[in-house]
């Protein structure tokens, strides 16, 4: 009798872990959509030019802005409805605001990622392309995705360019650990990570880590078309949210340690654009892994950055369409909307890389910035969407997390005026 129970027992826990597996999507496109930048360029250079000193920083930062990511799953899953809804109800002016945020930003991030996609596209190419034909390539194989698969294939493409991407980074970090890391230049001195000289980087990296504050209205839009699909519990909804979000913070640290290990102290001049950061950085895989893997760790650095650029496209066409819907009192969910939005953003990123490709690095770091001034304004939207909606006791905030979200909002605002300070007042 008692193996019986057993029996069935260990039965429903693997099929409980086996639905909670299938249920996993929209936090692991949030984590394919934060990746490309914050991670694969911001996490690296932290390593490489500080070395461990901003690890505990990134940790806390992610820590910190964790519930108002968190509050997407929250409302999404108590209410059936998206967090641009939730904005909405709070006030037009406040739609209006992540309206005029959201498309400066999904434009902007969809530039920065198509140079990216492209620079490292025409890494492994046989013949050579410029890069606005590369990046019309990349952007018109985004949009077929999109318009073919929708949801199920930009979800199925996310989990495959994740698990490649930690197995090649946790490989590269381990050799290059067990190899003792890279040997420092004679009269090599590392800069502080605490003066008022690094202020602009760590703005820049805390802004969009894990990603901008933006992203949970994407992952709540993201949720909302699951559930249309499959069956989603609050639980699955946190336990995909929670893989996802603890997934990035833990990338982070390890492509931090691997900027830390293999660049750290050598003298290696840092390149500032996206395309030399690009190829620099299968430099730094290749010459840690082996020299056989250059070509290798290209496809899986462009299918890690065209993975955040597809999952960008979708997420702020999704944003934009249902913004545009609530504006405009017409019916939510029309994919005429969604196809229109994703014309409008491919094609203006387009734009912007053809016609002012040179002030690109300004536009990105104009649209960084705003992301992280408009962070404290939208976590606290989110704060009080989940605290004043009425949630199943599961989605209700505990009281250990609305502790948490006390110290994240002083958190955030404090950085806020010290960032005012530095910028235009000092």
């Amino acid at each position: 009798m008692s193996d019986s129970s057993s029996i069935q027992s260990e039965s429903g826990n693997g099929l409980r872990l086996a639905q909670l597996v299938k249920s996993l999507g929209p936090g692991i496109m949030m984590a394919t959509a934060a990746v490309g930048g914050s991670h694969l360029v911001a996490s690296t250079k932290a390593g490489a030019i500080y070395g461990w000193q901003l690890a505990l920083f990134i940790l806390v930062v992610n820590l910190l802005k964790y519930p108002f990511f968190r509050a997407g799953v929250q409302y999404t899953m108590g209410t059936g409805n998206s967090l641009v809804q939730g904005y909405d109800a709070m006030g037009r002016g406040y739609l209006w605001v992540f309206t005029g945020l959201s498309l400066i930003s999904g434009i902007v991030n969809t530039a920065a990622l198509l140079l990216f996609s492209a620079s490292l596209l025409g890494y492994f190419l046989p013949v050579t392309l410029s890069l606005p034909v590369l990046s019309g390539v990349v952007v018109t194989a985004c949009l077929a995705i999109l318009f073919a698969g929708h949801y199920k294939a930009l979800d199925g493409l996310s989990k495959t360019i994740m698990a490649v991407l930690v197995v090649a980074t946790v490989s590269a970090v381990v050799i290059a650990a067990a190899s003792g890391g890279a040997t420092p230049a004679p009269g090599f001195e590392a800069p502080s990570a605490w003066s008022i000289a690094s202020i602009g980087f760590i703005v820049v990296m805390m802004g969009w880590m894990p990603a901008p504050i933006e992203i949970s209205c994407l992952t709540s839009l993201w949720l909302k078309s699951q559930r249309k699909q499959q069956n989603v519990t609050p639980q699955s909804a946190l336990f995909d949210f929670n893989v996802g979000y603890i997934g990035t913070a833990i990338l982070a640290v390890i492509f931090l340690a691997l900027g830390a290990l293999v660049l750290h102290g050598t003298g290696t001049e840092l390149k500032s654009s996206g395309i030399g950061f690009s190829h620099q950085l299968v430099s730094m895989y290749a010459s840690t892994i082996g020299e056989w893997s250059r070509y290798l760790i290209a496809v899986v650095a462009f299918f890690c950055i065209f993975g955040s650029t597809i999952t960008v496209i979708d997420g702020y066409s999704r944003a934009m369409a249902e913004a545009q819907a609530l504006l405009q009192k017409k019916e939510l969910g029309q994919r005429k909307h969604h196809h229109f939005w994703m014309l409008v953003t491919g094609l203006s990123a387009m734009a912007i890389i053809l016609f002012f490709s040179s002030a690109l690095m300004p536009l990105l770091n104009f649209a960084m910035i705003l992301a992280f001034m408009t962070t404290p304004v939208f976590a606290l939207l989110n704060y009080q969407l989940v605290a004043k909606t009425e949630l199943p006791k599961v989605l209700q905030w505990s009281r250990g997390m609305t502790v948490l979200s006390w110290v994240g909002l002083t958190y955030l605002f404090g950085f806020l005026a010290v960032f005012i300070w530095w910028k235009w007042i000092m």
